[in-house]
């Protein structure tokens, strides 16, 4: 075992005025299994890449290891993937490429298949597998979840869990729980360790929340009652203070020395009270910096005028002669929201295509009620461009309120004039689901609408979804979402 020793780190991009880490510093062992966590934009594959040593910043890190990053880029996708592996980790005995493939339980004759006939979750095991066999390396394993299926992501985490030495970015709970022992947490304003899973973690952060808010609200009383206090000592000091001076034409003269005293033994009790009322501001300055505000967000639905709005009998779906999939049958009606469930290329994102309008070849009986309105969050955002305002003009939705959502799944100011491809990856899905938010609709069809979405944002859409009841049909594999808010669970 090794240490990483962060000391003193600070970095901000070239041309930016605020700092993304500011005189951090921490230490991890090389033998731990670090869940990294924090809100979109916050740093987190920033960190990953000073490790990797990308960026000039100021401040240490120092290291008895080498890192290497997940995922891989595969230049040549045509390739077979026994060469992809070779080439990442060269001179590796097949036997132990077989090995880890099999952990992963993924087939040993995808190596002998081009790269790019693999599905999604073939290439992201195959990959790690890899990755795994890199020796004397830290893991930088940089979300690797997106896109897969449930049992995909059942299988890494046990992969995972039988391993170490790695940071795993990720905001799946369930995967965090099965696989980390430690939480690196990118806060507002530091960066902190817990040993722990996720659910751990987050019981002690709503402790430690709960009782900073308790603290700020006693506090908050108590410097009310202290200024109150300070305020009258000092009118009376003041008022005893002018006692020493008589009026020109009284008979009697006061005592200038004992009313002196009296004033001054009174302006010495205002100090005081001042000084505890500094000191109890300045306690409360210390608290509820890094809690993580998510107000409450709004949803439009519009109700529909029959219980039915779309429904499918043996329905298969066809790219050109090849079947999609075949014989769905299921039915959407008010108040339903449906969690689509299967492993990757079922055609889950081809249904939801299907009963949005696009023409598509199938076979069977599909009803879509009339005058339907549907709103809609695609899977894909490579192509968000141009500024917010324009995508909210394009879309037909009100500017403010759309700006406004941004803002409770917070994002800075700063990034409204951004241009949209700018934005990481979580930011842009948020943009395609502040902008569906702000659309009313009869039914609300999102895909995977939480890949790289930060878990607080999570939490944050699971109580917009189970507050405001909205007819909804999605695919997503995060299964802690789903568990919460669906209603029914179509198996393709």
């Amino acid at each position: 075992m090794s240490v990483i020793q962060v000391t003193d780190l600070s970095f901000a991009y070239d041309g930016s005025y605020d700092s993304i880490f500011e005189h951090v510093s921490f230490r991890l062992d090389t033998d731990w299994k670090l869940g990294f966590i924090g809100r979109n934009g916050r740093g987190k594959t920033t960190f990953l890449n000073l490790l990797l040593g990308k960026y000039e910043y100021s401040g240490t890190i120092s290291a008895g290891v080498l890192f290497e990053y997940f995922p891989y880029e595969v230049t040549d996708k045509r390739e077979l993937t026994l060469d992809v592996v070779s080439r990442i980790c060269p001179e590796i005995p097949e036997w132990e490429i077989y090995r880890e493939l099999n952990l992963l339980e993924v087939e040993a004759d995808v190596l002998f298949r081009p790269f790019d006939t693999l599905s999604n979750g073939e290439q992201t095991k195959t990959l790690l597998a890899a990755l795994f066999l890199k020796e004397n390396h830290f893991l930088l394993i940089d979300e690797p979840t997106n896109h897969l299926d449930a049992a995909a992501r059942k299988a890494v985490g046990e992969y995972l869990k039988k391993k170490c030495g790695f940071i795993l970015v990720s905001h799946d709970r369930s995967l965090l729980d099965c696989c980390v022992d430690h939480i690196l947490s990118i806060n507002k304003t530091n960066i902190e360790i817990q040993s722990g899973n996720f659910s751990s973690w987050w019981q002690n952060k709503q402790q430690q929340d709960h009782f900073e808010l308790g603290q700020n609200k006693r506090l908050r009383k108590e410097i009310s009652r202290l200024t109150a206090a300070a305020r009258r000592t000092s009118d009376w000091s003041d008022k005893t203070e002018k006692t020493k001076y008589a009026a020109p034409n009284a008979e009697a003269k006061p005592d200038r020395g004992y009313v002196g005293h009296k004033a001054a033994k009174m302006m010495k009790r205002s100090k005081a009270i001042q000084e505890r009322q500094q000191n109890a501001i300045d306690e409360k300055s210390k608290l509820l910096k890094n809690i993580e505000t998510t107000d409450s967000l709004k949803l439009f639905p519009l109700s529909y005028h029959a219980d039915r709005l779309a429904e499918l009998q043996n329905v298969s779906l066809f790219y050109g002669d090849k079947a999609v999939c075949e014989n769905i049958t299921f039915s959407i009606r008010q108040g339903d929201r449906i969690a689509l469930c299967g492993k990757n290329g079922c055609g889950k994102s081809t249904i939801l295509k299907l009963i949005c309008g696009e023409a598509l070849s199938f076979e069977g009986d599909f009803f879509k009620g009339s005058q339907l309105k549907i709103s809609y969050v695609p899977q894909d955002t490579a192509g968000l461009s141009g500024n917010l305002r324009d995508y909210a003009q394009a879309l037909g939705i009100e500017e403010t309120l759309f700006l406004a959502i941004l803002r409770k799944l917070d994002f800075e100011r700063s990034q409204f004039d951004k241009d949209i491809s700018l934005f990481s990856a979580g930011q842009k899905k948020k943009v395609l689901i502040a902008g569906s938010l702000c659309e009313k609709a009869h039914l609300y069809i999102w895909d995977e609408p939480l890949n790289y979405i930060d878990i607080f944002s999570r939490m944050q859409i699971e109580e917009l979804i189970l507050q405001y009841t909205p007819t909804l049909l999605f695919v997503e594999h995060d299964s802690a979402f789903c568990q919460h808010i669906a209603t029914r669970t179509v198996m393709m």
